[in-house]
């Protein structure tokens, strides 16, 4: 056949009637793509229903089925658990605290009322780890609304919204007191001769992981660290290196002091007021620390038995340091912490801010530790207290409030007592080291007591049905065919005794019953088991795809 003959002729002629040939090529692929369009087209009404009953099944199969709610509305939800670690309980009654009738709770009331603004500021409370959580909130909305103007009124509020636990530590017969207040010294704004030793406010490197660089305040414990450029974090200067001034010359000063000594105990206190040279006031307060743990110097002092136990007081330590400043400089450098800053706006009589952002109370407010207990727990302490000498013994009976903390205060019965500002609170907070008994004032919804008559009771034992339905038999006595022959008398040849279900069931019923003795008469017997009848062993199942053994050849 020659190329221009047959049917190649005629496709020719039509290529060259409509083009090129590629574009004939490209026609007939479409024309051949119209039928597979059609059967798409066609099957698509048959597939869709199959694929969303697939798809429906598949979320049945794998979709968790929700299961109702059962609530029971007779049964109230138990209030935070009182859990406090490491120490020891017990409720007591308000008489026998000693000295409750007789101390002035009216004081008491205002200062756990100005605890209560923080504590009724969030609209919700929050998640506190410590074991009180928000339970003061209910105590605080009575005390916001109450009228009361008398010692009297003041006690039976305390007496009615709260329930007194005695608390120790473990292992401990008491707890333990000591004493803060707040510095009066003099100071300059500028360095001069006289003030050299600066007082500084935070650094813009210091930086505590979970905290903003910005934040008002940072905690008193933590790691702490020296930010290097934009990610290189190590730890930050301690006491030695800022006073041979590491942060020197960077405009961290507020104010200057005379000597170190000064600073080092306005840095134990937290706060401090700094009489300038015209007669003004500059109020400081705690503000962030370097991460070092807070080593005291009095105990330096007792191991080097340089100062004796017994006659340890902060007027000691000061004096030992104005006598040996070379020892003194040594001395202060075994305590690597340091503090940071900032000035507060308070008037020259106003008392100073506690940790939970409230003014103290000289004689009410305390400082505990803010990892066991909540802002605003009332506290009765009762001791014997070196007050006015530390020969005499003064009784100390006194609701105080806890509103503040201390790097120093650790532990569920241990108290930093506020004595207010000044060279005589400072003398009193000197030589305060003693033991007490501590009564912590818990919330009615925490109490032992109150939650124990609160507490729903399980649900009666339905014995009384369980015995109609399955009724007791007398325990029958083992038959004799059934005991066990001497092995002296067993023959291997000899037949075993039948211990089927037959043989047990005809001894049951010749054999007498077993009397019963003492208290197990009272009780119902319980019947044997019947014997377990054999059974062909089951065909082995496997889950999945079972599998078939090939015959034998």
């Amino acid at each position: 056949m020659s190329p221009t003959s047959g049917p190649s002729r005629g496709i020719r002629r039509r290529v060259i009637r409509t083009g090129s040939w590629s574009a004939r090529r490209a026609d007939i692929k479409a024309r051949r793509a119209v039928p597979s369009l059609l059967l798409a087209f066609c099957a698509l009404p048959l597939v869709v229903p199959l694929l969303s009953s697939d798809s429906q099944a598949a979320r049945r199969h794998h979709a968790r089925p929700q299961l109702p709610k059962v609530e029971f509305p007779h049964r109230p939800q138990p209030a935070w658990p009182l859990e406090i670690p490491g120490a020891q309980y017990s409720p007591v009654s308000w008489a026998d605290i000693p000295g409750w009738t007789e101390d002035d709770q009216l004081a008491a009331l205002r200062s756990f009322r100005a605890s209560c603004g923080p504590i009724l500021a969030p609209s919700s409370p929050p998640a506190e780890a410590q074991a009180l959580g928000g339970s003061l909130r209910d105590p605080c909305r009575a005390a916001k609304s109450a009228a009361i103007t008398t010692s009297a009124e003041a006690r039976a509020f305390f007496e009615r919204h709260f329930s007194p636990v005695r608390i120790m530590r473990l292992g401990e017969n008491e707890g333990f007191v000591t004493g803060y207040y707040e510095p009066i010294v003099e100071g300059s704004r500028t360095p001069t001769g006289a003030y050299t030793i600066p007082v500084y406010r935070r650094p813009s490197n210091l930086f505590v992981r979970g905290f903003s660089q910005d934040a008002a305040s940072l905690p008193n414990k933590g790691l702490v660290f020296r930010k290097i450029g934009r990610r290189k974090l190590v730890p930050y200067y301690d006491r030695g290196q800022i006073e041979d001034g590491a942060i020197a010359g960077r405009g961290l000063e507020i104010c200057w002091l005379k000597n170190q000594t000064d600073l080092l105990f306005i840095q134990i206190q937290g706060s401090a007021r700094i009489r300038l040279d015209d007669g003004s006031m500059v109020r400081i307060n705690y503000d962030a620390h370097n991460g070092y743990p807070y080593t005291p110097v009095g105990r330096v002092l007792i191991e080097r038995n340089i100062i004796p136990k017994e006659q340890m007081s902060m007027q000691r330590i000061r004096q030992w340091m104005e006598d040996n400043p070379d020892g003194a400089k040594e001395l202060r450098r075994q305590n690597r912490s340091y503090v940071f800053f900032r000035e507060v706006k308070l008037a020259a009589d106003e008392e100073a801010v506690g940790a939970q952002g409230v003014h103290l109370t000289a004689g009410r407010s305390i400082a505990v530790d803010k990892a066991l207990h909540v802002y605003g727990t009332p506290f009765f302490i009762a001791g014997n207290l070196p007050l006015e000498s530390e020969q005499t013994r003064t009784p100390f009976r006194r609701l105080m409030v806890a509103q503040d903390t201390g790097s120093a205060i650790v532990g569920p019965a241990r108290a930093d007592i506020y004595f207010g500002a000044g060279v005589e609170a400072g003398q009193v907070s000197g030589r305060l080291r003693n033991g007490a008994e501590f009564v912590m004032l818990v919330p009615n919804s925490l109490a032992p007591e109150a939650r124990g008559r609160a507490m729903p009771l399980p649900e009666a034992r339905p014995s009384a049905r369980i015995a109609k339905l399955f009724p007791q038999q007398a325990v029958p006595a083992k038959p004799e065919a059934l005991k066990e022959a001497p092995k002296d008398t067993l023959k291997p040849d000899a037949p075993a005794p039948d211990t089927g279900k037959g043989a047990i069931k005809d001894a049951a019923k010749t054999a007498p019953t077993t009397p019963t003795v003492g208290a197990a008469a009272d009780r119902p017997a319980v019947p044997l088991p019947e014997a377990r009848p054999a059974a062909a062993p089951a065909e082995r199942r496997h889950h999945g795809r079972r599998h078939h053994r090939r015959p034998e050849q």
